[in-house]
């Protein structure tokens, strides 16, 4: 028996990187676990996937309701799905800091703004964004996702604020850079990928990125029952990066 045991949970961009990894803890330990992404054919066994596009409130709202025609209710949502920018702040246009913002940032709040119903209904509600060290810890070269997680960081604390008295926790992870999908494309386009993967390295006092998996255990964690008194929470996952000065 786990504590996730008849227990149901939506993971975002649940389809590769963090978030297959957290949709996969969540199914070993117990949890009924829908997976909403573009592209869901990688989506493991035993795992209810819908496809599905943050920037479309139809398509969130009828991936909720399909959730929970499925499974009869809803406990868990973590806002897992992201995308990612490079640049200063020259380095962007308009359209693209409207469409990092529209998924990082209000993709977050369609989501959950679709579950909130559900959510009030459970006597185990939870709701877990990734957010990321980008957030607190000035990093060159990242201004627009920085800022976007900057707003996840405190969307995070007014949601739990919020929702409190629903009962209904409301938690973020903060990552340091992690060994994903999308930070091997953006390794493969440097100008000297080991090079480039080396300084990623060194800038975690830990000299080694962050696993997908630590960071699944993290938001786990965040979600699970047995945290009932964690909420308003952002836990940093990210190698020392936020906290430590080595050097």
């Amino acid at each position: 028996m786990s504590e996730f045991d008849d227990l149901v949970a939506i993971v975002t961009g649940g389809a590769s990187g963090i978030g297959a990894a957290t949709a996969a803890l969540l199914s070993q330990r117990g949890a009924r676990v829908a997976v909403l992404d573009r592209d869901v054919e990688a989506v493991g066994d035993g795992m209810f996937a819908v496809p599905c596009d943050i920037t479309d409130t139809q398509a969130v709202d009828a991936a909720v309701e399909a959730t929970v025609q499925q499974f009869g209710a809803l406990d868990i949502v973590i806002n897992n799905a992201g995308i990612g920018a490079a640049g200063d702040i020259a380095g962007n246009d308009d359209d693209e800091w409207h469409r990092v913002l529209d998924v990082n940032v209000v993709g977050l709040a369609r989501v959950s703004r679709a579950a909130l119903p559900h959510l009030r209904r459970s006597g185990h509600a939870a709701i877990v964004n990734t957010c990321s060290v980008a957030a607190v810890v000035g990093i060159p070269n990242r201004v627009l996702y920085s800022a976007s997680k900057g707003a996840v960081a405190a969307l995070t604390l007014a949601m739990a604020a919020d929702h409190v008295a629903d009962g209904i926790r409301v938690n973020a992870v903060t990552p340091g850079t992690a060994d994903t999908p999308w930070v091997a494309r953006l390794l493969n386009q440097a100008e000297d990928p080991k090079a480039a993967a080396a300084a990623l390295q060194r800038r975690q006092p830990m000299g080694r990125l962050v696993t997908a998996d630590e960071v699944a255990q993290a938001i786990v964690y965040l979600a699970s029952p047995l945290s009932a008194s964690t909420t308003g929470t952002l836990l940093a996952v990210d190698g020392g990066m936020s906290g430590l000065r080595v050097s």
